[in-house]
């Protein structure tokens, strides 16, 4: 009997332990390898800088661009899309698109695009054909924005063009001689598309500061003139508004109180003449600015009509040929005032050399009146203009011999020559 109680008490033990070996075997975690996730590496810990901090911190550098304008209104500078020909937009249009170099703004102007006495305009019965002599050459003027560039492209593209030695010594050496005088250069006699064209190439920034400054008057003073625009861009548009408007003014300054529509747009069409030296030599023709006007008139009308009537003291109705303008001194300094910076400084440096009363000239706007009612006002104005023109004129005809070369340059004078002869 003592042997029951020890079997009983050892048989629980025994199944204690056999639940207690199984429960460990069970709950043994068994691990298998696995391809760990391609995580990204930990950053590096950056370590600290010795150099002492700077109050303000510098600003991260920006790359400088120049902002473009905002798109102008539809009908700002309407007066400037003057209409022509279908057939002779087709050519001009055909003939800017013809470059691979980048072009901003381009214009043509001159009798090969609007008439002139003794001049025609090339038909379409010319286009294709061999050039004719008689025909004038198509001028074209191109903006750009960097000119070396341009050149190197045209170049590949154009190497006829250019003259020998500019092709020799490259784009570099063009875009240098470019920035002599009115930063201008040309290419003249190029046959193209049927006719003979000659283009200029100037930047987009020496354009908008003649337009807007009178520095030179040589771009300027050709856009005061009936132009057709071909590839436009919104700065110039807005400058060369300022430019016509500008003109207006320094031809209302020299004009009576009653004159013509036609004495004023010779007036404004003889700006850029003025002090030209090929005036004075048997090179340009003496009646050019005659004969621009009586065959452009319509142009003109449109070019500034609208400018004109907008104007303080000045009464032109659309209808009419005739002109009047306030002429009392305070109305006509409101007009001196606003001209072009160069010009203002040349008739400023122009009185100065005059005894004027100390008072009067501390007095700004007392200056400004004394000034618009004297007498020698419009001489003066045309004296400083002429200055204006002689120089910058002067250097882009020597330029002539490096651009176009010796032999064109003999061929474009003999032409000019020609026409001084005959007088048309």
């Amino acid at each position: 009997m003592s042997l029951l109680p020890t079997v009983a008490r050892s048989a629980p033990r025994r199944a204690c332990l056999r639940v207690i070996f199984v429960r460990s075997f069970a709950t043994e975690s068994v691990t298998t390898p696995q391809p760990s996730p391609d995580l990204p590496p930990l950053p590096l810990s950056k370590t600290k800088s010795n150099k002492p901090r700077l109050y303000p911190h510098p600003r991260p550098a920006v790359a400088h661009r120049h902002n473009t304008l905002p798109k102008l209104p539809p009908s700002f500078g309407k007066n400037q899309l003057l209409p022509v020909s279908n057939s002779t937009r087709a050519l001009l249009e055909s003939i800017v698109a013809d470059f691979d170099a980048p072009i901003r703004y381009a214009f043509a102007y001159g009798s090969g695009v609007f008439e002139q006495d003794g001049y025609t305009v090339p038909s379409p019965s010319t286009l294709g054909s061999s050039v004719k002599n008689e025909d004038p050459m198509l001028d074209f003027m191109f903006a750009v924005t960097h000119p070396a560039h341009f050149h190197s492209i045209n170049m590949q593209q154009h190497p006829g063009h250019y003259p020998l030695h500019a092709r020799l010594l490259g784009s570099s050496y063009v875009s240098k001689m470019e920035e002599f005088g009115p930063g201008v250069w040309f290419n003249a006699y190029v046959p193209m598309k049927g006719v003979t064209i000659k283009y200029g190439v100037t930047t987009v920034d020496n354009l908008c500061s003649d337009l807007l400054n009178w520095n030179t008057l040589y771009l300027a003073g050709r856009m005061h003139k009936p132009l057709r625009i071909i590839k436009d861009d919104a700065r110039v548009r807005l400058t060369q508004q300022v430019n016509l408007t500008s003109a207006v003014r320094a031809a209302l300054l020299t004009l009576p109180e009653e004159f013509t529509e036609t004495q004023l747009f010779e007036r404004i069409a003889g700006i850029s003449y003025s002090g030209d030296p090929r005036m004075l030599l048997p090179a340009e023709n003496r009646g050019k600015v005659g004969n621009i006007v009586r065959k452009q008139g319509s142009q003109f009308k449109e070019l500034y009509h609208r400018l004109v009537v907008g104007l303080p003291g000045v009464h032109w109705p659309i209808e009419s040929t005739s002109i009047q303008q306030d002429v009392s001194a305070r109305a006509r300094s409101a007009h001196l005032k606003k001209l072009p910076s160069n010009l203002l400084t040349g008739v400023k440096n122009n009185y100065s050399r005059r005894a004027l009363n100390p008072e009067l000239v501390a007095d700004e706007s007392a200056y400004w009146v004394h000034l618009a009612g004297d007498e020698n006002l419009p001489r003066v104005l045309s004296e400083e203009m002429s200055r204006i023109v002689r120089y910058p004129a002067t250097i882009q005809s020597l330029k002539g011999l490096a651009s176009v070369g010796l032999g064109k340059s003999l061929r474009y004078s003999t032409a000019k020559i020609s026409k001084w002869w005959t007088g048309s």
